[in-house]
């Protein structure tokens, strides 16, 4: 009964992961920026969140990176996505899907530069415990 559990749990993620493939709610975010929890659950040590993060125009996440990968979908507007180096690394508008990889060498800004609230459906694969993303400081780009 136990492994029909875990195994229908699993399943239901990875379908999940699948539908939804792709960035982030992130700290320290500009101000507006509001995320939700969905839905929530541990398995063999790994935590999976499903977010709604919602980013009004003309804000951004901040400067972070995670510790585990998150699939993300946008709902509503445009997410514009840059790394480390200032560049652009993905412009997604609605229906689109983003995957970001996790770890610090992975540092990136999500920014909503349009005219409407940007909304974003975030899968998060999370290291049990660990917090959904890691401030990082902005690594010497001309925005934040």
């Amino acid at each position: 009964m136990r492994f029909a559990l875990r195994t229908a749990v699993t399943g239901a993620v990875t379908a999940a992961a699948l539908l939804v493939c792709g960035p982030a709610g992130a700290t320290p975010a500009g101000p507006g920026v509001t995320a939700r929890i969905i839905n929530q659950t541990t398995v063999d040590g790994t935590d999976y969140t499903l977010r709604e993060i919602t980013i009004p125009p003309g804000q951004s996440t901040g400067w972070h990176y995670h510790d585990g990968p998150l699939y993300g979908f946008v709902k509503q507007g445009t997410l514009s996505h840059f790394d480390s180096a200032c560049a652009s690394d993905g412009v997604y508008r609605t229906g689109g899907t983003i995957q970001e990889p996790a770890g610090p060498d992975h540092v990136h800004i999500g920014r909503n530069l349009g005219d409407t609230a940007l909304v974003l459906d975030v899968l998060y694969v999370l290291p049990h415990g660990a917090p959904f993303s890691e401030d990082a400081a902005n690594p010497g780009c001309p925005f934040q």
